[in-house]
């Protein structure tokens, strides 16, 4: 499922409840380098649980803390009842980062050359 929707983790939900998050880290260190065979593994038996998850109110910082503290790559984003409303990857919050950088450097510029005209 993971290759056919080109994600990196799924999570793993029993009657709406977040259970477990599996990802291809996970696939490969518990199954392939184990000489499992993924037809006959299943997959809360190799699943994370309990998933570590944050807050939908919280910042792009505090999620890049939380992930660089628990070593993750993939974050659920769980609403104020604790229902899962998404999942971010590091790599959206690096793409974030790097576009408000680029924006402050724009806003930079353009003060640098309102003050200065050549």
């Amino acid at each position: 499922m993971m290759s056919e929707r080109g994600v990196g983790a799924l999570l793993v939900m029993e009657n709406g409840a977040l259970v477990g998050i599996i990802s291809e880290r996970d696939y490969m260190r518990k199954v392939i380098l184990q000489g499992r065979l993924s037809k006959a593994t299943a997959v809360m038996e190799i699943m994370t649980s309990p998933v570590v998850t944050i807050s939908e109110r919280a910042t792009i910082g505090e999620c890049m803390r939380l992930m660089t503290d628990e070593r993750i790559r993939h974050l659920p984003v769980v609403g104020g009842d604790g229902s899962v409303v998404g999942v971010v990857s590091i790599g959206d919050l690096v793409k974030e980062i790097i576009t408000e950088q680029e924006e402050q450097i724009h806003q930079l510029h353009q003060f640098i050359a309102a003050e200065y005209p050549r």
